[in-house]
C-alpha cells in the first residue's frame, strides 16, 4: 500500500490556518538551506518577473518562520523574480514544519518541477533516502518514478567533481556522464570529459572513445618487441671475429675490442698498438 508524503512528512490535512495568505516583506525572506536546485537561469527569471509584473504572483510562496526570518520551502523562483522587480512584499502562506519536513517539502516540490539538473536531482533523491530511512523502490513509488530511474541519476553521484560539475553546468548531458561511469577510473574520466568538452563531441563520439579505451586496457600493455633470432651465418661471422681476436691475443700481439651487442647488429672495435 503506497503511503502518502503526507504521512510520511508527518503533516496532516490543511486547515484555514494553513491557507491565509498574507503579504510578507521580501527582505525578511531567506533562501532554504535544503534547496537542491543550485543553478537558476536567469534569463527565466527575468521572463517571470515580467509576467508577475503584469498579472502578479499568482501563487503564493510557502515559508515558515526560522530563528525570526522567514525560511522559504516552495518558490524561490518567485522570491527571487519578486525581489528583482524591486518589490518590498510578496503574497504567502506561513506553515509550521521542522527540519526534515521543511527539507522534504523542499526537494518533492523541486522535484515535481521541470528544470533540475541530474546531479541535483541525484541530490535530492539522496536527501529524501536518508532523511526517511527509505530504499530506493519505495522513493521510487511515493515519487511515481521506475527504481532504474532512482538508481541511474544517484549513480552520477560516484563521478569525480570536475565531471559532476560540468554536468551541473549544462556542459555535457546526463548520456555523455552515464558513458564516463564505465570507465575505470576518475582520472581517465577527467581525461575523456575535456576531450568530450574541447571536441565538442556528441553522446555516440563519447561513447565510441570509451569504447575504444576500454578495448585497450583489457588488452593490456602491448608486449616489447623480441629480439631477431640470429642467423646461422651471422653466428658463424661473430664467432669468427671472436676466434681471431683470441688467436692474436695467443700469439703475443696485446689486442684491445670492445664487443657491443645492439638489437639490430653487432659491433666489434679493436684497436691494435703499433709498437
Amino acid at each position: 500500500m503506497r503511503e502518502s508524503w503526507g504521512k510520511l512528512l508527518g503533516t496532516r490535512e490543511a486547515g484555514p490556518e494553513d491557507t491565509n495568505v498574507v503579504q510578507i516583506g521580501v527582505d525578511e525572506i531567506v533562501s532554504n538551506p535544503f534547496q537542491p536546485r543550485t543553478v537558476f537561469d536567469e534569463s527565466g527569471i527575468s521572463e517571470l518577473a515580467a509576467t508577475i509584473r503584469t498579472h502578479g504572483v499568482i501563487q503564493p510562496i510557502i515559508v515558515r518562520r526560522n530563528n525570526g526570518r522567514y525560511e522559504l520551502i516552495a518558490g524561490e523562483r518567485r522570491w527571487r523574480a519578486v525581489r528583482s522587480l524591486g518589490w518590498s512584499t510578496i503574497p504567502a502562506i506561513v506553515k509550521v514544519m521542522n527540519d526534515a519536513q521543511t527539507a522534504s517539502a523542499a526537494l518533492i516540490e523541486n522535484l515535481q518541477r521541470e528544470g533540475l539538473t541530474p546531479i541535483e536531482e541525484a541530490v535530492a533523491y539522496q536527501q529524501l533516502l536518508e532523511i526517511h530511512g527509505l530504499t530506493q523502490e519505495s522513493l521510487a513509488q511515493r515519487l511515481g518514478k521506475g527504481q532504474s530511474t532512482i538508481a541511474n541519476k544517484l549513480r552520477l553521484l560516484h563521478l569525480p567533481e570536475s565531471v559532476r560539475e560540468a554536468l551541473l553546468q549544462r556542459k555535457i548531458t546526463e548520456r555523455h556522464a552515464r558513458a564516463l561511469l564505465a570507465l575505470p577510473s576518475e582520472e581517465i574520466q577527467v581525461k575523456v570529459l575535456n576531450e568530450c568538452i574541447d571536441r565538442g563531441w556528441n553522446v555516440k563520439q563519447t561513447e565510441e572513445r570509451v569504447k575504444s579505451l576500454l578495448t585497450k586496457l583489457q588488452q593490456g600493455p602491448r608486449p616489447k618487441p623480441r629480439r631477431k633470432g640470429l642467423s646461422k651465418d651471422v653466428r658463424l661471422a661473430v664467432n669468427t671475429i671472436r676466434q681471431s681476436l683470441s688467436m692474436i691475443s695467443k700469439s703475443g700481439l696485446t689486442v684491445d675490442y670492445k664487443e657491443q651487442d645492439d638489437a639490430d647488429f653487432y659491433e666489434f672495435i679493436i684497436r691494435v698498438p703499433k709498437k
